[in-house]
């Protein structure tokens, strides 16, 4: 039977919510958007006057087609090219989800998105359901088929491998601005001394190139090492121009919540370096450069609001 407008409207409703569930889980805005849309046919072909309650229906089976798809992802990344880090979201992307509680921002975060690849998949659903959207351990028992106190342990058990990294600053987007520009300052100063003041002594620095750009399989590990690599960089050099297509803007921005910077080619993002600040200093440089995981952050960017740039790199 076919779909009435009412029954289209109810899932439209739950769309923001659900690739907002599905991003956290799989990491990725194209699949999470493609585990929506099985949803949405899964909800065509069911008989939707007999769900009760229909929220609570759609979250089931987009939960459980993200777990599915998180282990055919799983086993897709064993063979992936270099280091594999999540899909950046620029600030306001609907897909972040609600941010109005510490817990809620923190999830989405890049650096806890990319220590949630260390969870099981249930793991990861109970955390994600549970820290960023509130869910009680009932509702999450019912839709994962697990006891409420299985729920419960899990979570206690997901929460303390995601407590593991460092406690991160919290930080609005004027202080975001001020450490993006003061990080290029001191990254375009062709000096590391000004880097290794604000790195945090065991600092990393990640790139994903997903074979496409190049990047270090090898994670740069230590504050010295770090801003060494940060000053090569961003070095001017006819070479890196060549790659990238053209002239780089540079742009403070944020992504996920965290301090970014942003590299812009013609109107295309072709880099995104999220900064991971603790109390120690910036603790991790994760650096997305696969073209396949900017699309969405290109698309993002062309209706932003984003004024001039720093300055044009290389």
């Amino acid at each position: 039977m076919p779909l009435s407008a009412s029954d289209v409207d109810r899932f439209e409703a739950s769309r923001p919510r659900l690739e907002a569930i599905a991003y956290r889980l799989l990491g990725s805005a194209g699949e999470a958007e493609d585990a929506v849309q099985e949803t949405f046919l899964r909800w065509h072909a069911a008989d939707v006057d007999r769900i009760e309650v229909p929220e609570a229906w759609l979250t089931k089976v987009l939960t459980n087609l993200c777990l599915n798809q998180l282990s055919s992802a799983r086993a897709r990344r064993e063979t992936y090219v270099g280091q594999w880090l999540p899909e950046p979201l620029l600030a306001g992307d609907p897909m972040l989800g609600p941010a109005d509680t510490a817990e809620r921002r923190e999830s989405v975060s890049y650096a806890v998105l990319t220590l949630m690849e260390r969870l099981s998949a249930n793991e990861r659903a109970v955390y994600v359901l549970r820290a960023a959207f509130d869910y009680p351990h009932r509702e999450i028992a019912e839709i994962l088929d697990i006891t409420e106190a299985a729920s419960q342990q899990i979570f206690h058990r997901a929460k303390k491998h995601v407590a593991d990294g460092k406690a991160r600053s919290a930080i609005d987007e004027a202080a975001a601005r001020r450490i993006v520009e003061e990080f290029l300052a001191a990254a375009t100063s062709g000096q590391i001394e000004p880097l290794v003041r604000l790195l945090a002594k065991d600092a990393i620095s990640i790139g994903d190139g997903g074979g496409k750009v190049p990047a270090r399989a090898k994670a740069f590990e230590g504050a010295v090492a770090v801003a060494k690599f940060l000053r090569g960089l961003f070095a001017p050099g006819e070479a890196k121009r060549a790659l990238i297509g053209g002239a780089p803007e540079v742009y403070a921005w944020t992504a996920n919540g965290d301090p970014a910077v942003l590299v812009v080619v013609d109107g295309r993002v072709v880099g995104v370096m999220s900064l991971e600040v603790t109390a120690e200093g910036i603790a991790a440089i994760r650096n997305q450069v696969n073209p396949d995981k900017l699309e969405r952050a290109t698309a993002r960017w062309a209706t932003a609001d984003h004024g001039a740039p720093l300055f044009h790199a290389f």
